[in-house]
């Protein structure tokens, strides 16, 4: 896969102000993104070289340990690789996460994560800053004796990014699934020899080969909580803002988050 053609939608997407734009940029990317891993897996099933392609696991940094940030940027993580046929296991303490799946999928992965978490953060710092979440209040859920029960809760500014971002999140989610339906759609459009196999199918092949590697090669126990504050992504005018700016994302950069990353070898 050449992730300079996404790059340079990237690009594109930093030097636009239109969220109309933005949003054509992200969604081309993604369907780079998803034909690549199309094109790949077919090339393969067609092919008898003896190298083949095989999935990969790979460790990711998401943060120092106790950064509140860590479990929404765990989350975007999580929706990104899943919009990209990866398995994900997170750490116990959300300061990294491994990813396990083929190799071009896992590089477009962490270029699309990486753009995107400086986004939201900075998105996030910009709409926490300007205050116009003070004095609003929203349906939270809270810890009482026996369980948990909903209370309308003040926002702080705690609260308030963390809406944001699970809002922008969500959004984003809901983005990329549209590239990668309409990369599965451009795939089968463009199909020529009798026989061929739907994008979809391909795909499902593919993502069965990384589920089985996920299986013999994770050492994961439990599931992982996600976040449980008592934010949700539909909490007032903070929902609202992560929503516009998930939209609107400019996929530019590809500067890492601190700590970096390390390839496993398995």
């Amino acid at each position: 896969m050449k992730l300079e053609r996404i790059a340079a939608l990237l690009a594109k997407a930093e030097r636009t102000d239109n969220e109309a734009e933005a949003d054509a940029y992200l969604t081309k990317a993604q369907m780079l993104a998803t034909l690549a891993s199309i094109d790949l897996a077919t090339a393969r099933n067609h092919t008898k070289k003896t190298e083949t392609l095989t999935p990969v696991s790979r460790t990711v940094s998401i943060g120092e340990k106790g950064k509140r940030a860590n479990t929404h940027l765990v989350n975007l993580f999580v929706t990104v690789a899943h919009s990209n046929s990866a398995h994900v296991d997170v750490a116990r303490d959300s300061t990294y996460v491994i990813s396990y799946g083929m190799p071009g999928d896992l590089d477009s992965i962490e270029t699309l994560f990486s753009s995107l978490a400086v986004q939201m953060t900075t998105h996030g710092n910009h709409y926490v800053n300007a205050g116009s979440w003070r004095g609003e209040q929203f349906d939270g859920r809270v810890r009482v004796s026996g369980g948990y029960r909903r209370r309308r809760i003040e926002f702080t500014a705690q609260t308030a990014r963390a809406a944001f971002y699970r809002a922008y999140i969500l959004r984003i989610g809901e983005r990329l699934q549209q590239g990668r339906a309409e990369a599965i759609r451009e795939n089968d459009s463009r199909a020529t020899q009798p026989g061929t196999a739907s994008g979809a199918l391909v795909l499902a092949d593919r993502e069965k080969e990384v589920s089985s590697f996920h299986r013999k090669n994770s050492q994961a126990r439990g599931s992982w909580g996600g976040y449980s504050g008592a934010a949700t992504a539909n909490s007032g005018s903070a929902a609202n803002a992560g929503r516009k700016a998930a939209s609107g994302a400019n996929l530019g950069g590809h500067t890492p988050l601190p700590g970096g990353r390390r390839e496993l070898s398995h």
